[in-house]
Formats: C-alpha cells, structure tokens, sequence
C-alpha cells in the first residue's frame, strides 16, 4: 500500500490567521482575485503588453461611470477588512480609490491614465501582502471602516454634484 501525505489546518472559532494557509502566489480571496482582474487588466493593448480592465471602459460613461467604478473598489474594499487587513492599509487602499476616481472625472485624459494606475490590482497585492495580520476586529474597527468608507462614498458624491453643476451651467450657458 503506497502512502500518501495528507495536509490539513486546526481552525479556531477566530478563523484563519495569516494567509489562510493558502500556497505562496495562490489567491487569498478568488472572488475578490477575478473582480480585479476584470476591473484592471483583462485587455490587452495588441503588440504593447499594456494591460486594461473594463474600469477606463465604464469610466467613459458620463457622470456615472466613476461612481460605478468607486463602487466596485468599495465593495472590494469592504471585503478585504473581512480578511484582517489593518485599518491603516484599508485607508491606502481607500486612497487608491480616490486617486483612481479623480482620474475618471477627467473626461478621456483622466481614463487613460487610469489605465496604468491600476487601484484594484494595487488594492489586490495589499490584500495579498496583509491578509490576516490584523488583531480580532473590533467595535472602533467597524466605526473606522464605516467612516473611511462614508468619506469616500461622500468624496465620489460630491464629484457626481459637480459634473452635474458643470453640465447645467454648460446647458444654461448654450441655451442662451
């Protein structure tokens, strides 16, 4: 009879610390793994090597294809402090966003540029790199991610007023 070594991990009602147990390079949440992918680099550029997702594409949309686009890396971002990555990488990622969504608002210029900045793929290495080395998550750890994430909900909002804002004053001003 032939042997076969078999792996296996103790989890506590905690959950996993570190990477899961996960093989190096292995992805640490599949899900948040393929949304990125989709979102920053499922394109190729022919005969460049430059890669794009579907974000500089939805970005194109007037007004609310930046909303759209903040609004995955939201969601990304509230998934990734559910696999204990400490508050202070949450705002990095968070600032990837918003970096991210100031490119967008800038019509055409502002979607090409967002093709090489990347802030899901970026936001995905930090998960990678960080992933379970945070403490237990705490009450004031949920008011922090609610707050980060209402600063940056009210920073994409206030882009939507503007372009709003500039869209009627150019109606306004055509109309005349």
């Amino acid at each position: 009879m032939k042997t076969q070594e078999v792996e296996f991990e103790v989890v506590g009602k905690e959950g996993p610390r570190k990477n899961s147990g996960a093989r190096e390079g292995a992805p640490v949440d599949p899900f948040i793994a393929l949304v990125a992918r989709l979102m920053d680099d499922i394109f190729v550029i022919p005969g460049t090597g430059i890669r794009f997702g579907l974000d500089p594409l939805i970005s194109l949309l007037p007004a609310f294809g930046a909303t759209a686009s903040a609004g995955v890396s939201i969601v990304l971002i509230a998934m990734s402090s559910r696999r204990g990555v400490p508050k202070i990488v949450l705002a990095r990622m968070a600032s990837n966003v918003l970096v991210n969504a100031a490119l967008d608002s800038v019509p055409v210029v502002g979607d090409a540029l967002s093709i090489f900045f990347r802030s899901n793929a970026r936001n995905y290495e930090l998960l990678q790199k960080h992933a379970g080395t945070a403490r237990a998550s705490t009450k004031g750890d949920w008011v922090f991610l609610g707050a980060l994430l209402f600063g940056v909900i009210a920073v994409i909002a206030i882009m939507i007023i503007g372009t709003f804002a500039v869209l009627h004053f150019v109606v306004s001003a055509l109309s005349r």
